[in-house]
């Protein structure tokens, strides 16, 4: 927590933003979502409940970091018989591999409010590079005192590159789940130091 006479914010390229210092996300104020293609006519939309990060932020806000996890098992795209395939070793296999894990490489401006965060994303054992479309929603103070700032992002990854390779061909052509999967992320982050 901050003193009241401590700078929360300041000025940076046109943005009012966070000062610098160590945020984590509030767990009440997040969504790590997800949407993929189902039966090449329609949309899954889904959720991890538990996921976890880190942002530092810089005195120079380029050389900002992120590093996440997320807890497999959360997986929520409320419909049980779906989630616990989805759990299973046919994609995530959350008893082997628990957790999702994210972390940033480098952070680049593009315009106004508008960053790409590149970094490496695992799940299960694969690594990988992706590029983040981040939008900076804004900073402020709440009222039980936090200095909080909000964010979104989001990304498109091809599942078969990460080994989630499962799918079923169906008898009009096409498959059952989708190669491409939209990450969508929502969140508040609360300043810690």
């Amino acid at each position: 927590m901050t003193s009241s006479t401590e700078a929360v914010t300041r000025e940076w390229d046109g943005l009012t933003i966070p000062a610098a210092g160590t945020y984590q996300l509030d767990a009440a104020h997040k969504r790590v979502g997800f949407v993929a293609r189902h039966m090449m006519v329609s949309k899954v939309r889904g959720e991890f409940a538990d996921a976890t990060a880190t942002i530092t932020i810089g005195e120079d806000p380029m050389q900002s970091s992120v590093t996440a996890t997320i807890q497999a098992a959360s997986i929520n795209t409320s419909q049980a018989d779906r989630d616990a395939h989805l759990r299973s070793g046919d994609f995530l296999d959350a008893e082997k591999f628990p957790t999702l894990e994210f972390r940033s490489t480098g952070v680049k401006s593009r315009d106004g409010n508008e960053f790409v965060l590149a970094g490496e994303l695992t799940i299960k054992d694969v690594t990988r590079p992706v590029e983040l479309e981040v939008e900076f929603e804004g900073v402020g103070r709440s009222p039980y005192g936090q200095d909080i700032f909000g964010f979104s992002a989001s990304t498109e990854i091809d599942r078969e590159e990460f080994g989630l390779t499962w799918n079923v061909a169906l008898e009009t052509g096409g498959v059952v789940v989708g190669k491409k999967v939209k990450i969508e992320i929502e969140g508040e982050a609360i300043r810690q130091a």
